[in-house]
């Protein structure tokens, strides 16, 4: 059966999940750009709610192999797509990108997908921003250069002439004149409670990679509204050996933790950093295999930590297999939670 014939039946059992929406990872890293095409149709006509695309200038490791232009991508699947939501899982928009063009990037792409894209936003990691040589501040100021670009990209979506003088950032007399009719919404990415505060005070939505429901505490009681997304590393492949051989070839980055995740500045510096993972290590943190109540039992600690929006990272080269999996056996399971 293929995802055309699929489709149907995939939008339908979408709209029974109740308040939880799910969402695919389009793995930037991993995937070249028409890959990245392909997939997101699929998952649409998989019945995902959207799609959530990594915006990286380098892989993490060499051993993923791309790095293709997101927004480019993005307004590709937009073209190709008609119901999925988009996102950013997320853009940095502090020194690779500057706000403003931030601004009328997420503006763009939500006029061409017709109201359909979400901004997550982040401070960043070096491996990316490093490549265009201004520096790489601590946790705080990147913190605190994430709130001021928030605040120039907000003003500019107004659709007014605007001129910014802010900490870190000065805007002389720009104006977007193409704005959406329905701004889009904001996502801040937070792997400790200041990130999550920031969010909350922000009043924007937040995007975690951990199920900690601390995370979410502090971006409620800051005053945090909007989607709460997560992000779940999974890995299906038709042998749990074979899957646990993937995730360590390709995802061994993330067991480094966000004190180091962030610092670190080419792909050969993980790659040093991941020498001693190993394939224990691998099948602790991610759901490896073809089961798929060991998925599901990932995807549930998000849920019970308050996350509502989750999206599905599986790692490796056969996305068709894993989308059917979803539609076979994930998405039935994860209705009746």
């Amino acid at each position: 059966m293929t995802f055309a014939n699929r489709a149907v039946r995939g939008t339908r059992a979408a709209c029974v999940l109740g308040m939880t929406k799910y969402g695919y990872k389009l793995m930037s890293e991993e995937h070249g750009p028409l890959e990245l095409l392909r997939n997101a149709v699929g998952a649409e006509q998989a019945g995902f709610d959207f799609v959530a695309i990594s915006d990286h200038f380098h892989p993490w490791l060499s051993s993923q192999g791309h790095s293709p232009a997101a927004w480019t991508v993005l307004g590709a699947i937009a073209a190709r797509t008609e119901r999925v939501g988009l996102a950013t899982a997320v853009t940095c928009p502090t020194i690779r990108y500057h706000p403003a063009t931030v601004a009328q990037s997420a503006a763009t792409l939500a006029i061409l997908s017709n109201g359909r894209f979400t901004l997550g936003l982040g401070s960043g990691e070096n491996l990316n921003e490093h490549v265009v040589d201004e520096g790489w501040p601590p946790p705080r100021e990147r913190q605190d250069m994430l709130a001021d670009a928030i605040d120039v990209i907000q003003k500019l979506w107004e659709g007014e002439e605007v001129s910014h003088d802010g900490p870190y950032f000065s805007v002389d007399r720009a104006k977007l004149w193409d704005v959406p009719e329905k701004t889009p919404g904001i996502a801040v990415a937070a792997g400790g409670p200041r990130a999550a505060r920031l969010a909350g005070e922000k009043g924007l939505g937040l995007f975690a990679t951990e199920a900690k429901p601390e995370l979410v505490q502090g971006w409620s009681q800051g005053g945090g509204r909007g989607p709460r997304y997560a992000e779940v590393g999974l890995c299906w492949a038709r042998k749990e050996a074979e899957a646990v051989r993937i995730a360590r070839e390709r995802m061994s980055f993330s067991l480094l933790g966000w004190k180091v995740l962030p610092e670190l500045p080419t792909p050969a510096s993980f790659e040093s950093a991941v020498r001693c993972v190993r394939d224990e290590d691998i099948a602790e943190k991610f759901a490896c295999g073809p089961d798929p109540e060991r998925h599901v039992a990932a995807v549930r600690k998000y849920i019970e930590a308050g996350f509502d929006h989750i999206v599905l990272l599986s790692a490796g080269p056969d996305q068709e297999g894993f989308l059917a999996f979803w539609q076979k056996e994930l998405e039935p399971r994860l209705s009746r939670l």
